[in-house]
C-alpha cells in the first residue's frame, strides 16, 4: 500500500533516528500526497531515505510514530504489537499481595508503540480509548488483534474515545461497544458493574460513567505500599474516586479511614467497595465535599494522608496555575498530619515534571514550618511503562513524606 509521505528539513532527522515518536510540525519541509488528519504516513530525510511510519495529524505534533520499518499497516501489524505487550504483561510481577490480579493497562501509549491509545483489560473486558483521530481510525483491526490474543477470555471491548479524542473529532463518535462475546443489548447491560480483583482486594468498575477507563490503574503499587504504613493510623484518603487507597488502608489494619471526594457518586462507589470487601464497618466514613473546603474546616488530625488530586494542568500555559494550586493543598494537607504523620502526595500533571513538584511541595512545607524527610519518591505501575526514548511518557510522580 502506497502512504503519504512527509519529507524533513535537513538535520530535524536526528530525533527521529533517536527513537523519539513525535515529529513536530516545524521539522516538516513539505508533505506528498495531501495527508489528511488521522492518515498513515512514511516519514523521509531530506534525501529521500525513509525513516519511520506513524499517524498524520495537523497540529503542533504533526506525526506520532509507531513504527521504524517500513511495512503494510494491516491487522497482522497490530497483532504483533498487541502480542509483544501482552507478554510483557505476563512478566510484570504486581507488587503487594498473593492474590489474583485480573485488571491491568494493556496498552500504555508511547510507552508500547502506540502512540495516543490506551487499552484497559478489567477481567475480560477490554477499554479502549484513544487520544488520537489516528489511533481511533484502526479500532477494528485492534479488536481482531485483540481477539487473537484473548480468544474466549474477551467478554468485551468498549470504546470511550470521545472524552479523549480533541473536540473535533469528538463531537463526530459516541461511546459504544466494539465487541462483545454475546451479541445482546443485556449481555452489555450485564456487565456493569464489573467486580475485579487487585492484590486481594475488590473492586466494582463501571467503564461507561466513571472517570477516565473506570479504575485508576496506575497507582496500585502504591496503594500497596501504603498498606504497609496504615496499620493502626488514623487515615485521609482525599480525591478518594473509588476508594483505592482507602480499600488497602482498611485492609491492612487502619483505626480510622475518612475518604473524600467532591463527586457524590465517587463516594457512592468507595461505600459499595468498602462494603464489598469488608461488609459493615464503622472503621471508615465517607465526604461527599471539596478536598480543600473539607481540610480547612476540619481541625481533626490524621496519622497518614493521601493527596491525589486530578491534573491540575492540561498544557503548560496553566503550570504556573497549577504549582499553586499543588502548593495550597500540600500546605493544608501538611497542617492535618499529626506529629511524626506520613503523606502520600501526588501530581498526574504531564507539564509539571519531578524536580518542579519536588520543589512546590518543599515550598508548602516550608510555609507551614515543620521538619519533613522523603521516605519514597513513586510513579506509575510497571502495566505503565515509559518508552525510554519518550520521557514525556512519565507523568505520575509521588512522594511519600514523613512529617515531624
Amino acid at each position: 500500500m502506497m502512504y503519504a509521505k512527509v519529507i524533513l528539513n535537513a538535520g530535524k532527522e536526528i530525533a527521529v533516528k533517536r527513537l523519539h515518536p513525535w515529529i513536530f510540525s516545524g521539522a516538516i519541509a513539505r508533505t506528498e500526497g495531501n495527508p489528511t488528519d488521522g492518515d498513515v504516513v512514511e516519514v523521509f530525510d531530506k534525501k529521500l531515505t525513509y525513516l519511520a511510519t506513524g499517524h498524520y495529524y495537523k497540529g503542533s505534533i504533526a506525526v506520532k510514530i509507531f513504527s521504524y520499518s517500513a511495512t503494510e499497516i494491516n491487522e497482522a501489524f497490530w497483532l504483533e504489537k498487541l502480542s509483544v505487550a501482552y507478554q510483557v504483561r505476563q512478566k510484570i510481577v504486581f507488587q503487594g499481595g498473593s492474590g489474583v490480579v485480573d485488571c491491568y493497562r494493556l496498552i500504555h501509549g508511547e510507552g508500547d508503540g502506540f502512540p495516543g491509545l490506551i487499552l484497559d483489560f478489567y477481567k475480560g473486558v477490554v477499554v479502549f480509548q484513544a487520544h488520537t483521530i489516528g489511533m481511533w481510525r484502526e479500532k477494528e483491526k485492534i479488536v481482531a488483534g485483540l481477539k487473537q490474543i484473548y480468544g474466549e477470555n474477551l467478554l468485551a471491548v468498549y470504546d470511550k474515545s470521545k472524552e479523549a479524542l480533541p473536540d473535533v473529532f469528538a463531537k463526530t463518535v459516541e461511546n459504544l461497544y466494539l465487541f462483545t462475546h454475546s451479541n445482546t443489548h443485556s449481555f452489555a447491560h450485564s456487565l456493569i458493574p464489573h467486580e475485579v480483583s487487585e492484590n486481594d482486594n475488590k473492586f466494582l468498575i463501571d467503564w461507561q460513567t466513571g472517570q477516565k477507563t473506570g479504575f485508576f490503574l496506575d497507582q496500585r503499587d502504591n496503594r500497596a505500599l501504603l498498606g504497609q504504613y496504615a496499620k493502626g493510623k488514623k487515615v485521609l484518603n482525599s480525591f478518594c474516586y473509588s476508594g483505592g487507597f482507602s480499600i488497602y488502608a482498611l485492609k491492612a489494619g487502619a483505626e480510622l479511614v475518612h475518604s473524600v471526594d467532591v463527586s457524590k457518586k465517587a463516594v457512592d462507589l468507595v461505600n459499595q467497595n468498602v462494603a464489598l470487601n469488608f461488609g459493615e464497618t464503622d472503621k471508615h466514613e465517607a465526604y461527599a465535599e471539596d478536598v480543600m473546603n473539607y481540610l480547612k474546616r476540619n481541625d481533626q488530625t490524621y496519622d497518614l494522608i493521601i493527596l491525589d488530586p486530578p491534573a491540575y494542568a492540561k498544557n503548560v500555559a496553566k503550570r504556573h496555575n497549577a504549582v499553586q494550586g499543588y502548593k495550597r493543598l500540600n500546605v493544608e494537607g501538611i497542617k492535618r498530619l499529626a506529629k511524626g504523620g506520613i503523606l502520600f502526595t501526588f501530581s498526574c500533571s504531564q507539564v509539571v515534571d519531578r524536580e518542579l513538584f519536588y520543589n512546590t511541595v518543599m515550598s508548602a512545607a516550608l510555609e507551614v514550618g515543620r521538619q519533613v524527610r522523603v521516605l519514597h519518591h513513586l510513579t506509575q505501575g510497571a502495566d505503565h511503562p515509559v518508552n525510554l526514548f519518550h520521557p514525556e511518557g512519565s507523568y505520575l510522580k509521588g512522594l511519600v513524606l514523613y512529617v515531624e
